[in-house]
């Protein structure tokens, strides 16, 4: 089975998306899947399909370098597609944000997709036609309330996307970005989630925002939108940009639309309608 593709995917913990994106790659029979998590013990669905695992905290240079250095010895130098999936929610509006939680965000969502690959990048060079794929969102060309963070972060890490794929593509390596709608998965219960400061403007809300949350998209199911994804990237010329998910083709087209066209909705989906009607009942 040495002609099986290798794919190591990051943040790969139960019932996320690296996780179904691992097991769908895995129920094809073509690919030598790679888990990784920070906390292997999390790794259960993974595990109980036989699908191999290694030790990887995108955060830490140590154990960035370590998990490369165990890829080596694994697969013979071997890496055909990368997957930088680990990820986190913020839910806090733009003025309540806390600076420090922010900064973590950034460094998981954005500034680990260029040390992880920037690692990876020695074992890539030496596969014919190796790829990145970066999990961006579908906010990244919205701007839903209450997750402003959330959302630069997702906008900054499509922006690196595409440098990146202009950059690598004279050594072959393509660099795809992997726009992702609403898919249910366990993202909320992971997301930071703060309360809002006592002098926060938005406490015009009787009870506080209660219902700060991201945006509904009407979710579809984790494994639908793995198995969409695989047979995406597994074509011989993959797109730049997969999108897939719940309102994802919707998103793509209002990216076109004139600013405003959908605030009104997005105001509505997010809650943050209570906002307006709170002041006007002043």
């Amino acid at each position: 089975m040495s002609d099986r593709k290798v794919v190591l995917i990051t943040g790969c913990s139960d019932g996320g998306l690296g996780s179904k994106l691992a097991l769908s790659f895995h129920k094809t029979g073509r690919y030598r899947v790679i888990a990784t998590a920070r906390n292997l013990s999390k790794l259960a669905d993974t595990r109980k399909a036989g699908i191999e695992e290694l030790q990887l905290d995108v955060l830490s240079k140590d154990s960035i370098s370590s998990c490369v250095k165990s890829l080596e010895a694994l697969t013979g130098n071997r890496l055909d597609m990368l997957i930088n999936n680990a990820g986190a929610g913020y839910a806090m509006p733009v003025l309540d944000i806390d600076i420090d939680e922010a900064r973590k965000i950034f460094d998981l969502n954005v500034w680990s997709l260029v040390t992880v690959s920037k690692a990876f990048i020695p074992l890539l060079l030496k596969t014919p036609k190796s790829k990145i794929v970066n999990n961006i969102s579908v906010v990244a060309y919205t701007a839903p309330p209450v997750q402003g963070v959330y959302n630069a972060s997702k906008a900054a890490a499509n922006s690196i996307t595409e440098n990146l794929r202009l950059e690598l593509k004279p050594f072959g390596i393509q660099v795809i970005a992997l726009i992702t709608g609403g898919v249910k998965s366990n993202i909320e219960s992971n997301s930071e989630k703060g309360k809002l400061p006592e002098d926060s403007i938005y406490r015009v809300v009787p009870d506080g925002l209660t219902r700060m949350k991201g945006v509904d998209f009407d979710a579809i199911d984790a494994d639908t939108w793995a198995s969409q994804v695989v047979g995406d990237l597994s074509r011989e010329s993959p797109p730049h940009q997969v999108w897939r998910g719940s309102n994802a083709r919707l998103v793509r087209l209002g990216a076109l639309l004139p600013i405003g066209t959908f605030d009104s909705k997005l105001l509505t989906l997010s809650g943050f309608d209570e906002v307006e009607k709170a002041l006007a009942r002043k």
